[in-house]
Order: C-alpha cells, then sequence, then structure tokens
C-alpha cells in the first residue's frame, strides 16, 4: 500500500534537486565559511551566492538576510531581540490571537518582562480586519507581528494593508511567511514590512535552515551570541549544506511554478467538496475559501472527533492532521479555531487539515477522498 501523505503545511518531503545540490556541497565545498584560506573562500562564495538568489526572491538587498534554523528562530529573533532593543520607545506590541507558537509563546514570554501585549481577534472565518489593528495602534506601539497566512486554515492576512497603515508610525511590522512563501508571490517592498521569516523544510527544502529578512535600520541584538557570522546578527557557523538546499528549493519556485502549484491545489480542493456533497457528509470549511492559500483546506466533519478521524485514515494509509505540527506529536485543540469560533464550539475538536503539495496527484486525491468518507461512515455507525 503506498501510503499518501497530504500534511505538507505541516512539513514537506525534499525534492530531488534540493537533495542533489546538498549531496555535492556536503562532498565538494566543506569549508569553513569564515575561515580566510581558499578552502574557506569557496564555502565563503557559495554561501553568498545563496544569499543572493534568496533575497532576489523577495526583492531584498543581499544584506538584509540572515541565515536561520527556520521560522522558529527567526520570529524568536524578530520579536524578542526587537522589543527589548526598542523598549526606551515604548512597551506596547501587536499580535493576533491565531499566529504560531512560534509568535505566540515569544509574545508570552515578552508579557513576563513588562511589555503589553495585544492579541487582535479574528471572525468566524479566521479574517482579520486593518480596522482591528488600526484601533489597537497607540503611540508607544513598537511592534507589529501578524502572519501572512495561517498556517491551519490557510487564511491569508491583510498585509499590505498593516504595512501601508504603519508606514508613518514608529512601530516596526514582522510577518511569519512560513506558509505563504512556497505559492505566493512576496516582495518585501510592496508589502512593507521590515521583519520575514521563512523555514526551508515547508518549500520541499530540508529541515534545521530557514532565513531572517530584516530591513536596513531595524535595530536588534543578536538572539544566539557566540561569533560574529551573518554580520554579527547570528553566531555559529553557516549551515552551509542545509543553506544550499534552500537556495536550491528557492530556484524551483519560480512564478510559473507557483502558479502552477495554485491551479492544481483548487483543483484538489473541488474534488475533495464535491465528493463531500454528493455523500451527504455534513461538513463546514474552516474559514472562507476566497482570501485563503490554496495548498491549505481545514474541514470540520461535525460530529467526528479529529483524533479518531486520524488514527482510521493513518492505518488506512492517509495523512493528514489536525492543525499545527508543533504540540509534540499529540492532538491538541486548536487555539486558532477556538479563536474563530469559540472554546466551546465541537469544531475545535471535529476538524481536520488536509495539505496538499510536492508529489500528490489527481489519483491520490480520489484515493484519499474515499479513504475518507468510509471512515466517516464507518464512525457514524
Amino acid at each position: 500500500m503506498k501510503y499518501i501523505y497530504l500534511d505538507h503545511a505541516g512539513t514537506t518531503p525534499m525534492h530531488p534537486d534540493v537533495i542533489e545540490e546538498m549531496t555535492a556541497v556536503m562532498r565538494d565545498i566543506f569549508g569553513n565559511p569564515s575561515s580566510i584560506h581558499g578552502v574557506g573562500r569557496e564555502a565563503h562564495r557559495k554561501l553568498e551566492a545563496v544569499r543572493q538568489v534568496i533575497a532576489g526572491s523577495i526583492n531584498a538587498a543581499p544584506h538584509e538576510i540572515i541565515f536561520t534554523s527556520g521560522g522558529t528562530e527567526g520570529d524568536n529573533t524578530a520579536i524578542v531581540e526587537t522589543a527589548i532593543k526598542r523598549k526606551d520607545k515604548g512597551s506596547h506590541i501587536i499580535t493576533t490571537a491565531v499566529e504560531h507558537l512560534a509568535v505566540l509563546q515569544p509574545m508570552r514570554y515578552l508579557e513576563t518582562l513588562g511589555f503589553d501585549v495585544t492579541y487582535l481577534p479574528v471572525d468566524r472565518t479566521g479574517k482579520l480586519t486593518i480596522e482591528a489593528v488600526q484601533s489597537s495602534l497607540r503611540e508607544e506601539t513598537i511592534l507589529v507581528s501578524v502572519m501572512a497566512g495561517n498556517n491551519e486554515t490557510g487564511q491569508l492576512m491583510p498585509i499590505k494593508e498593516i504595512g501601508e497603515l504603519l508606514k508613518d508610525h514608529q512601530a516596526f511590522f514582522h510577518t511569519d511567511a512560513v506558509q505563504v512563501y512556497g505559492s505566493e508571490s512576496v516582495d518585501v517592498e510592496k508589502l512593507g514590512v521590515d521583519l520575514l521569516s521563512v523555514s526551508a523544510h515547508k518549500i520541499n527544502g530540508p529541515k534545521g535552515v530557514g532565513f531572517l529578512y530584516k530591513r536596513d535600520g531595524v535595530p536588534f541584538e543578536p538572539l544566539i551570541r557566540g561569533g560574529e557570522q551573518e554580520e554579527k546578527r547570528r553566531a555559529g557557523t553557516e549551515n552551509l549544506p542545509g543553506i544550499s538546499g534552500m537556495g536550491k528549493a528557492v530556484e524551483l519556485l519560480t512564478p510559473e511554478v507557483k502558479e502552477e502549484i495554485k491551479n492544481r491545489n483548487s483543483r484538489f480542493q473541488k474534488v475533495i467538496l464535491q465528493k463531500l456533497e454528493e455523500n451527504s457528509i455534513d461538513y463546514q470549511v474552516n474559514g472562507s475559501l476566497d482570501g485563503k492559500l490554496s495548498h491549505i483546506l481545514n474541514i470540520w466533519i461535525k460530529g467526528i472527533p479529529n483524533d479518531l478521524l486520524l488514527m482510521h485514515l493513518d492505518l488506512n494509509g492517509t495523512a493528514v492532521s489536525t492543525g499545527s505540527a508543533c504540540t509534540a506529536g499529540t492532538v491538541e485543540p486548536s487555539h486558532v479555531l477556538a479563536a474563530m469560533y469559540g472554546e466551546e464550539s465541537p469544531a475545535v475538536k471535529e476538524s481536520i487539515r488536509i495539505s496538499f503539495g510536492y508529489g500528490n496527484s489527481e489519483n491520490e486525491i480520489e484515493i484519499f477522498i474515499n479513504s475518507l468518507i468510509q471512515s466517516i461512515e464507518r464512525l457514524k455507525s
């Protein structure tokens, strides 16, 4: 039985070209990019070539890119270190109630240091209004952090509008772009963001590597200290094989490929929802089908506990999830759905997230939806 993987929002398989690139770098370019001898200089040239590729993908300058261990480090650095560096200018921070834990937990940490954090609500479709941001903005607000696209529902946030709102305000603007970078166009100038986090393992790159965009003029102290790498902004010898793999993954994501991905995913969504309708399954899409990421489909299967449904699907050879993967392998109630519907809503414990990606085919989707319907019918009986 071939296993069908539909949890690409959790992590993605590495593209064969990425594996080939990393293998070549591990074999041929083993030097430390900080060393001044020839072997080190070769590694440094490779490092800077990748930095150019990544900067170009978001319309940034190469020196504005900081290599990290992934989205969590990028979020923590952008939020904690920017806030602490700017405490003399104010202590108010704005975020949303539906952020990834890599944002919410640093925010809670900052509250223990005396910062005042506003957690903006979303509506029942997971949408954030620009009016909510504007009404919460204060003179002493120093940082706004809003994810570009939600990792559980796929809902896109009004990043460009927030950037425009903050243009003449002292607050710096950070966005977690981990989920959007692989399918949406990301231009830091058009979006008006000052800080942006990305993780390679969500775009068919390796785990344990990512990057943080930091606009010129945004001050912060390094989260990780102990060396002068990354222009003294992130200590530690750079993971050159991982960074090279990320660079290759970025090169593969051309505008044409992104458009093809979105069209394919839209077809997958349509097939799944049509089959649910045809089989009279009592369901509801969590969030709006408009203004969302194409690779994420979050469905409330009414009356069916999601932990049992996940087990049935897994035994039948299909991987989906209930939401974020960062809960130590447990099925935790979704804080995103709780923010949308209320903590007591049955949707919190009856919803699954289906997320598409590299390698999925129409045939796999047909097999999956048949398995899903069969599992639902068994659990109803």
